[in-house]
């Protein structure tokens, strides 16, 4: 017994010690990629608790405080949303804390990029608390992430935006032939794969023998967005890039896959109605696109281009004078240079918005979970979360297309 207690010992030591060294391991540079692993920690909680939480949810008086013991999947979806909520009010706490930071000499600067032990403690102690709540506050939280995802969607949208603009603008600014060839390849791929991929839809989601308006009427406002964005860019008042055109007509038909794929499986235009497979896989699918975009607000936050950098932060690769500059010139580049270079209250939104949503895509939107907990993300409600975030897609893209010919004075 006493041999037992000690190893145990040890092995906690040698965990506190471990944990010592990575949290102490997290420099300036990689704090917002830590802040992601452990967006991606509470995924992986949630996922687990998600398989494993129900028998021990049952047990808790304070939660299954019902006359008649609800369902399993009910214990499930409560479970993941009590580790939301925890995540949620972690990030938001942080994003309030960091209202108004714009200099590095800012105490809170420290705060945001260290104190790592005490921020995973904290996140740990709020996660473990969410479980000792009344269920009248998580039915809240509940419907508040319904609406909180739609933002992260949009969200999303403005990412993609900026990372398509960014990335058509860097091959553009070679001023060679071999990318400007390399542009109208890759557009042509886009737009191949989008055609060939709406005409899967209309095989799998318009079945023969089956009045299926709704689809029907879906797939063709696809193509039709995709058409209107390819003659707006190719105006003449506009003068735009077809590649970004092309990645976004493809990015509108994945949604709209996404959609009809969500669709009950007991409706009969739904083709995927016989394979449960499919929702696992469309679970994957939005995990990792959420995990993929927080990252690339992460990695994007450094650049002045980014809605996640205020005005006054410095140009992100700015070269170096070309002349050598006096005391007073060196001081000021010094406080420039200490200019906080992304909006950190607006990166912890981020996150909020983001655990939102990923408890959505666990949840099935808090509506659709069932048989066993199998099919994830299939309803209505996500249905229309994905045909409005499509819509969205549209406006947004189109906005930005003729808004400086709407307002030549302003810029964007």
């Amino acid at each position: 017994m006493w041999a037992a207690s000690c190893l145990a010992s040890c092995c906690a030591a040698c965990a506190c010690d471990a944990c010592r060294t990575v949290v102490s391991g997290i420099s300036r540079r990689s704090a917002r990629i830590a802040y992601c692993g452990l967006f991606a920690l509470s995924l992986i909680l949630s996922c687990i608790l998600r398989e494993v939480a129900a028998p021990l949810m049952e047990k808790i008086p304070w939660i299954n405080s019902f006359h008649t013991t609800p369902s399993r999947e009910w214990f499930e979806t409560d479970a993941v949303l009590r580790v939301s909520l925890g995540n949620f009010l972690f990030f938001t706490i942080l994003a309030i804390l960091m209202i108004g930071v714009k200099s590095q000499k800012d105490p809170r600067d420290g705060m945001h990029h260290g104190g790592w032990m005490m921020k995973i403690i904290f996140w740990c102690i709020l996660v473990i608390f969410m479980f000792f709540l009344p269920n009248g506050i998580i039915s809240f939280y509940e419907t508040i992430s319904k609406f909180g995802s739609g933002l992260f969607l949009l969200v999303q949208v403005v990412l993609l935006l900026d990372f398509v603009h960014s990335w058509n603008d860097k091959w553009v600014g070679y001023d060679e032939q071999f990318w400007y060839i390399a542009l109208l390849v890759a557009s042509v791929i886009c737009y191949v794969a989008a055609f060939a991929f709406n005409g899967l839809l209309f095989h799998f989601f318009t079945p023969s023998g089956h009045d299926c308006g709704f689809n029907i009427f879906f797939i063709v406002m696809t193509l039709i967005f995709i058409f209107i964005f390819a003659v707006v860019t190719l105006h003449p008042s506009v003068n735009g890039s077809i590649f970004p055109a092309s990645v976004l007509s493809l990015y509108c038909t994945y949604l709209c896959y996404s959609a009809l794929s969500s669709e009950p499986r007991d409706y009969e235009c739904n083709g995927l109605h016989h394979s449960k497979a499919v929702s696992t896989g469309t679970l994957t699918v939005g995990l990792l696109t959420t995990v993929l975009s927080v990252v690339y607000s992460a990695v994007r936050a450094g650049s002045s281009t980014t809605l996640l950098s205020p005005p006054s932060s410095p140009r992100a690769g700015a070269g170096k004078p070309l002349l050598p500059l006096d005391k007073a010139d060196q001081e000021e580049e010094k406080e420039k240079a200490k200019t906080v270079t992304y909006s950190y209250s607006f990166f912890h939104i981020i996150f909020s918005l983001a655990s939102m949503y990923s408890a959505m895509l666990l949840t099935g939107w808090s509506t659709s979970v069932g048989e066993s907990g199998k099919l994830v993300d299939v309803g209505w409600p996500s249905v229309w979360v994905r045909i409005v975030t499509g819509w969205a897609t549209a406006a947004l893209f189109i906005w930005s297309q003729v808004a400086p010919i709407l307002f030549p004075e302003r810029e964007f």
